[in-house]
């Protein structure tokens, strides 16, 4: 009547299964715990930071730059201090040949205005003698019925002769001096652009020499060389744009990590945080959210998967507070 030992402890397998869900789920109803604090994942960065990168200089021609000092990694620097001096040499020396380049246009106008004056008087004194050839064959005009007439008809020729020679000299005259003053503007045009290329030369020189814009720490930064990752050193060729160092105000620093859509509304700006550097974890730093970005940005595996960038302000500052440096936030969401 009590059914076969397989039926009874099929019985007995299910009634503790059952005993075990009611203890795991409770009351009907009832949700699961959440945790009220979670950990994000972000990077060290500064607050205040001046990249500096190799000068792009003016003018064409302009090869590859060698640096003859470049300022100590992890050393504090003030305003106004050489952060990386480059050999200035080849710019030297064509703001040399550009302010040569210059002073012989400029001589060259002084001689074509002298010349053009000389011209000009020695035209004004060839159409004033044209001028009184025309008045004195006017003159033995008037004595044709007094002469014979090949004499008469000699006259007349040397009237329209000399009347042609001076509507001449006039015309050219104008012409002379238009293309004298022609000449003139395209050795005045020349002098311009070497006096340009001269400035851009003394600039590109004075580029060679890099200041630090603020007081901070001196941060080399890694670039592909060489088939391989590294630091640019003194002695080595640069191209324009490269970065070399980062000078950061190691007073404020900030983290900067993604939050994942499932825990973003669970953040809010200003609320509470504590840092811990993945490289000194006993170094524990108190801070707050500053920003978040409103829109997501997409996962690389999946559209559907976004990430929202926060940054979160550190309280105070600490030596051992470097950029690039790992970072876990832990968030209190209660």
């Amino acid at each position: 009547m009590c059914g076969d030992p397989g039926t009874r402890s099929l019985r007995r397998a299910a009634a503790g299964a059952a005993l075990i869900l009611t203890s795991v789920a409770g009351t009907p109803g009832a949700q699961a715990p959440t945790p009220q604090a979670f950990r994000l994942h972000g990077t060290v960065e500064p607050i205040r930071s001046q990249l500096v990168t190799v000068p792009r200089l003016t003018g064409t021609g302009n090869g590859p730059l060698i640096i003859i000092h470049l300022a100590k990694p992890g050393t504090m620097v003030k305003a106004g201090e050489s952060l990386v001096e480059f050999d200035r040499a080849a710019q030297i020396k064509a703001a040399h040949d550009r302010e040569a380049e210059y002073r012989d246009f400029v001589a060259q106008i002084s001689k074509k205005r002298a010349d053009e004056v000389i011209a000009r008087g020695k035209d004004e004194t060839e159409l004033v003698e044209a001028e009184n050839a025309v008045k004195t064959a006017e003159l033995d005009l008037l004595d044709k019925d007094l002469v014979a007439p090949i004499v008469a008809e000699k006259n007349s020729l040397i009237f329209e002769e000399a009347r042609a020679k001076l509507a001449q000299l006039r015309k050219t005259f104008d012409l002379k001096r238009r293309t004298d003053t022609a000449d003139v503007r395209i050795l005045e045009i020349q002098r311009d652009r070497a006096m340009n290329a001269w400035k851009h030369a003394e600039g590109n020189a004075d580029k060679m020499r890099i200041l630090s814009p603020l007081a901070g720490l001196v941060v080399l930064k890694t670039i592909w060389k060489q088939g391989s990752f590294g630091e640019v050193q003194e002695g080595e060729e640069t191209r324009p744009g490269m970065p070399i160092l980062e000078v950061v105000d190691p007073s404020a620093m900030r983290v900067r990590a993604r939050v994942n859509q499932a825990d973003v509304t669970r953040v809010r700006l200003g609320q509470a945080v504590l840092v811990t550097l993945d490289s000194y974890p006993s170094r524990q730093f108190s801070g707050r959210l500053d920003q978040l970005s409103p829109i997501g940005a997409p996962s690389g595996l999946s559209n559907r998967v976004r990430t929202f960038v926060a940054v979160f302000s550190i309280d105070g500052s600490d030596p051992h507070l470097l950029p690039d440096l790992a970072a876990a936030v832990d968030v209190d969401a209660k």
